[in-house]
């Protein structure tokens, strides 16, 4: 009896912290595999890998001010549902961290949560531009976010941010509701104040 019990728990969603709504954020690797600090994984950063823009995380936020993060003790992630996920979050070690902070968040269990973060993924389509870039393009927010609307038009405009860290394109940010349904921004999803930023090449 008191193993069913504990099976259960195991098997039953979170209970959610208060946020308003979801952040996905696609992370250029090129910005990031091209920082000096810190360890940069092969399966992201290797030779030959070219990857442009990944899946950083799929975050509750809420309308103004940080989102809610390290809602409770997280069980590991599954090794076939890491696996699973590596198309889209290039490291394992990414995927724990992501569940642990912002997936115990959400109220969901792994499997739900990270079915949540494809479904927000396969949403959005990258515009073309950015798939195999090969120089370093000089291009403004407003720009990059009007590429990604121009690539998507039934996701609004309002529901992209973009960000920039030493002058270079960080991450591209997209909002969805709680449903999953694209949304406009709240005042916590941040914004590049840059005038113009680098766009690292694809390598």
């Amino acid at each position: 009896m008191r193993k069913l019990l504990w099976m259960m728990l195991l098997a039953a969603p979170l209970c959610a912290a208060e946020f308003d709504y979801y952040l996905l954020a696609l992370s250029w690797a090129p910005d990031f595999c091209a920082q000096a600090k810190g360890y940069k994984d092969p399966a992201e950063c290797g030779p030959g890998r070219k990857l442009g823009f990944v899946v950083h995380g799929l975050w509750p936020q809420a309308e103004s001010g940080r989102g809610p993060e390290n809602c409770g003790a997280a069980r590991p992630v599954a090794a076939s549902l890491v696996q699973s996920m590596l198309n889209y979050i290039p490291t394992a070690s990414l995927i724990q961290h992501e569940w642990k902070t912002h997936g115990t968040c959400s109220g969901l269990g792994a499997a739900e949560y990270f079915a949540a973060v494809r479904k927000a993924r396969d949403a959005v389509k990258i515009p073309a531009e950015f798939a195999a870039s090969a120089q370093v393009m000089q291009m403004t927010p407003v720009a990059i976010e009007a590429a990604f609307q121009k690539a998507n038009p039934g996701i609004p405009k309002a529901a992209f941010r973009t960000t920039c860290s030493g002058g270079a394109l960080q991450e591209v940010r997209v909002c969805f509701g709680r449903d999953l349904t694209p949304r406009a921004c709240g005042g916590s999803a941040g914004e590049c104040r840059a005038g113009a930023m680098s766009v690292l090449p694809v390598r």
